[in-house]
């Protein structure tokens, strides 16, 4: 399980990152915006998140593999 505070940064950094890449490249970049929000969503109702396993499967500090 990780800390809330790392899965926010990573969900921050994606969505500003998929912005300033859908201004820059594509608009299809904004398709990656919405997956990130979507996954904020369910995860909030099912407390699963995919990124915190993959987290924890890396070893990164605040999280450990379930």
């Amino acid at each position: 399980m990780c800390d809330d505070a790392v899965i926010r940064r990573f969900a921050g950094t994606f969505v500003l990152l998929s912005l300033a890449l859908a201004v820059v490249d594509s608009r299809w970049w904004l398709a990656f915006t919405a997956f990130v929000g979507l996954n904020l969503l369910q995860s909030s109702f099912t407390k699963f998140c995919p990124l915190e396993r993959v987290l924890g499967r890396f070893g990164l500090a605040g999280c450990r593999p379930r």
